[in-house]
């Protein structure tokens, strides 16, 4: 049985490196599309920013998963549990500075909770609406 959860665990943490890797391509796009539509650079870099910062924030939550899920596999000894749980402690506080740096309040001052995943979605919705609105304000080329 350990085995599986060690493979579970594993696979989480793949998972978490493709949400980084994927957010960041996707991030890359975004932000060419806004310079596409003459945003400006301003506006293209916080596109840029906060989408990488909502992928990097969706991979360290699927890692913390992994870190968690390799504690119920690890022997019981006081220096795995120590490793772990500064592992966890470090990636818990990388993640509230990126989510502080990307929304500009601290977690606990949020009215509505929001997870990585919901951010990428969000910006991925902006960017669908702003290409929407630049061409119903774009000349009819016929």
């Amino acid at each position: 049985m350990e085995s599986v959860f060690i493979g579970v665990a594993v696979g989480f943490e793949v998972v978490g490196a493709i949400a980084m890797v994927s957010g960041f391509l996707l991030a890359v796009v975004l932000c060419a599309r806004s310079l596409s539509r003459r945003e400006g650079g301003r506006t293209a870099f916080l596109v840029l920013r906060n989408t990488l910062g909502s992928a990097i924030l969706l991979g360290l939550e699927v890692l913390v998963a992994a870190d968690l899920l390799r504690t119920i596999t690890s022997k019981p000894s006081l220096e795995d549990a120590l490793i772990l749980g500064v592992i966890v402690l470090i990636r818990t506080v990388l993640s509230m500075s990126i989510q502080v740096e990307i929304e500009g309040v601290l977690p606990w001052r949020r009215a509505l909770l929001r997870s990585g995943g919901q951010m990428l979605g969000d910006a991925v919705v902006r960017d669908r609406d702003a290409a929407a609105s630049a061409r119903s304000t774009a000349p009819n080329q016929h």
